[in-house]
């Protein structure tokens, strides 16, 4: 399957991992620690006057994992939260909040991939960062792209996790498939990204830094 830039031209989904290589590293943003630094991206983009009426602050450092698997035709490893009340059955990467012992926010990323799904540290590789993500929740998510190999094999933790699942990365990266919509939110209009695929239905935080992904990685 091909990724259609949005020039109009197609490339290959394997050319992923190179662009991904050139394109991002694992230098870590100062904003990540410091919000009053500027150059995140996140639940804001859309429209950035209802955070400001919203009176959100997103102070709260945490990781997640976009693991994306080396196959001829790579896909992105995504999980169905089991119903907690912070992300009660919502579609979403494997991570959460960056903990004293983690040396960097990639190696939380990776202790939470192997705390929630059982992917083990030795077939991942790390390649970079995105763009810090802010939520409405109030976290400041810096995600790590990383490929993966295909020979893994998971172990979900019942207490967080209730499937795991492959979705192609052409389909995710093509956008055609970032459909927008909005919801009310505490009485304020939320714009925000949904990529429906089959029965599921990826949308909010896991959508944008998806598109984030797609904008890094394809546009420029």
């Amino acid at each position: 399957m091909d990724v259609a830039l949005p020039s109009g031209k197609t490339v290959p989904a394997h050319d992923f991992f190179i662009r991904a290589r050139a394109r991002l590293g694992l230098e870590v943003p100062a904003a990540l620690n410091d919000p009053t630094l500027e150059g995140a991206r996140g639940d804001l983009d859309l429209d950035p006057s209802s955070w400001e009426r919203a009176g959100v602050k997103a102070t709260r450092p945490a990781a997640v994992l976009i693991p994306v698997i080396d196959r001829p035709e790579p896909a992105v490893l995504l999980t169905l939260r089991t119903e907690l009340p912070s992300h009660p059955g919502q579609i979403a990467f494997p991570g959460g909040k960056i903990e004293p012992d983690d040396a960097t926010p990639a190696a939380a990323a990776l202790r939470e991939a192997r705390e929630e799904i059982g992917l083990v540290r030795e077939l991942i590789e790390p390649i970079g960062y995105l763009d810090l993500y802010l939520t409405f929740s109030g976290f400041r998510i810096l995600p790590t792209v990383a490929r993966v190999s295909p020979d893994y094999a998971l172990t979900l933790n019942a207490d967080e996790v209730a499937d795991a699942f492959e979705v192609p990365l052409a389909f995710l990266m093509d956008a055609q498939n970032h459909a927008l919509h909005s919801r009310d939110w505490k009485g304020i209009e939320r714009k925000y990204y949904a990529m429906p695929f089959g029965e599921r239905y990826i949308w909010g935080v896991t959508a944008g830094i998806l598109r984030n992904l797609y904008e890094r990685i394809y546009q420029g």
